[in-house]
């Protein structure tokens, strides 16, 4: 990956960043947005172009899980991603508000947002909150490196990380994941 790669968000800037969507003029679409990204690992493009039935159930309403069609995917990599908690209720709450839109992010003048206006938003929000290196695929980079640390707890392996990114080689995957330097000093102790 050629590059300068994104910065991955720690806790307190994903909460920062869900505070500054909430004082937003649109609160409710904005925390969508950072929650399709961080939670979901959403690319710009992919969460501009999600429309509500790839996360609705069979009834109609939010669903546990986002049908991403190849149709909006990169390199049609569509994948199947469980919905987080906290995004779901997100989810929820916006639905009320945008029930007559096909696509679940819409613009300010009712019709789907681009990539770019995603893009833009992020980086206007980064800039806001003063968060060097950060871009519109921080919140994907950091899900994906949240997931590879933890998909052993789950008693998955990297496989099911490479899955829910979307990516077609565990290559891909790997240049996604910052390594911890704290817990390579306590591997070390390990051995």
């Amino acid at each position: 990956m050629a590059g300068k790669q994104a910065k991955i968000l720690s806790d307190s800037e994903v909460e920062q960043l869900l505070r500054l969507a909430d004082q937003t003029r649109n609160p409710l679409r904005n925390r969508v947005i950072v929650l399709l990204s961080a939670k979901a690992g959403l690319r710009a493009a992919e969460i501009a172009a999600l429309t509500w039935d790839m996360v609705a159930d069979a009834q109609g309403r939010v669903g546990t899980v986002i049908e991403l069609h190849d149709s909006i995917a990169k390199k049609r990599s569509g994948r199947r991603i469980p919905i987080h908690p906290t995004l779901r209720a997100a989810l929820i709450d916006w639905r009320r508000w945008s029930a007559d839109s096909a696509h679940v992010v819409r613009s300010e003048r009712g019709g789907p947002m681009t990539a770019l206006s995603v893009v833009v938003w992020f980086h206007r929000a980064y800039a806001q909150l003063s968060l060097k290196g950060c871009s519109s695929h921080s919140g994907r980079r950091t899900f994906i490196t949240r997931a590879a640390r933890m998909v052993h707890k789950a008693g998955g392996s990297l496989r099911d990380v490479q899955l829910l990114a979307g990516h077609r080689s565990i290559q891909t995957t790997q240049r996604y994941i910052d390594g911890d330097s704290d817990a390579q000093r306590k591997l070390v102790s390990l051995i």
